[in-house]
């Protein structure tokens, strides 16, 4: 009975909603269900309401979104923030002129590869001091991974004494501090020489997991220099999945993907949802 009701609002909501010209989006996944089962979201972060929700994260996904837009609308594109994902680039590339120019990673994801690429140099070299009879790294992984703003007083010691160790581990960390420093710029040419210096280092580091990670970020500096000069984020779709899990929660979960994006509009989609006669009665009350 409830799904009915929010089917039938969310559909007079999207039926009435009016073409908006949105400069900036924000494209991020969602799981649906544990596992790899996920919609795809696009959201504005200027009002921080949800344009639309798809099946799946795949380069249809994301297409269907761009379909509902007019050709006003894709010009007027001036950003579209999203993770390095290749269907989310290829379906931007297709409908969105000028695309090179405005496709954004994130520097949260960014960060993500990067911080992969520590977490596997700590594994390895955990393993083979492990064989040897040292827990020296045993424990130690949110100490290399979590941001120092976020750390207790406990684990910032710890730090200080692990960094100065010759640990490979260490090497790997501070390859990935320096990636932070590198988001401040406001030119594309001073930003590139930046990320440069950061790749031929750890290009140049002898550890193949933080090799494997340059590599990413060399393939996609593009896009992670169009984040530096445009100035965006996916801050706002990072938030928007917070409240979409909120969502789910009280919920308790849904039985297929149509009523959980049902449920995302009606609550997050910022849609005009009431019946033609109650809004009469509001206008006279």
């Amino acid at each position: 009975m409830i799904a009915n009701i929010m089917e039938r609002s969310v559909e007079r909501g999207l039926a009435r909603k009016k073409e908006e010209v949105v400069e900036p989006i924000c494209v991020d996944e969602t799981s649906f269900r544990r596992g790899h089962n996920y919609i795809t979201v696009v959201s504005n972060p200027v009002t921080g309401t949800v344009l639309h929700v798809s099946e799946d994260r795949t380069t249809e996904s994301l297409g269907a979104y761009y379909a509902t837009c007019s050709s006003t609308q894709l010009e007027s594109l001036k950003s579209m923030s999203m993770d390095i994902w290749g269907p989310y680039i290829q379906g931007t590339r297709i409908w969105v002129p000028g695309a090179a120019q405005k496709i954004a990673f994130d520097r949260f994801h960014v960060a993500k590869y990067i911080g992969n690429g520590v977490d596997e140099v700590r594994k390895i070299e955990n393993r083979e001091l492990r064989k040897q009879g040292m827990d020296t790294l045993t424990g130690t992984k949110y100490v290399w991974l979590t941001n120092r703003k976020h750390m207790s007083a406990w684990h910032k010691k710890q730090l200080q004494q692990l960094k100065k160790s010759t640990l490979k581990t260490s090497w790997a960390w501070a390859i990935k501090e320096f990636s932070q420093t590198l988001w401040h710029y406001k030119s594309r040419t001073w930003a590139l020489k930046g990320w440069k210096r950061w790749l031929s280092w750890a290009m140049r580091c002898r550890l193949a997991p933080m090799k494997k990670a340059a590599k990413t970020i060399k393939n996609h500096l593009w896009g992670i220099l169009n984040a530096i000069v445009l100035g965006v984020s996916n801050g706002p779709a990072e938030r928007m999945n917070s409240r979409i899990k909120m969502v789910k929660v009280r919920a308790r979960g849904f039985r297929n993907k149509q009523r959980f994006a049902n449920a995302i509009y009606f609550y997050l989609g910022g849609l005009d949802l009431y019946p033609v006669g109650f809004q009469k009665q509001l206008a006279h009350s």
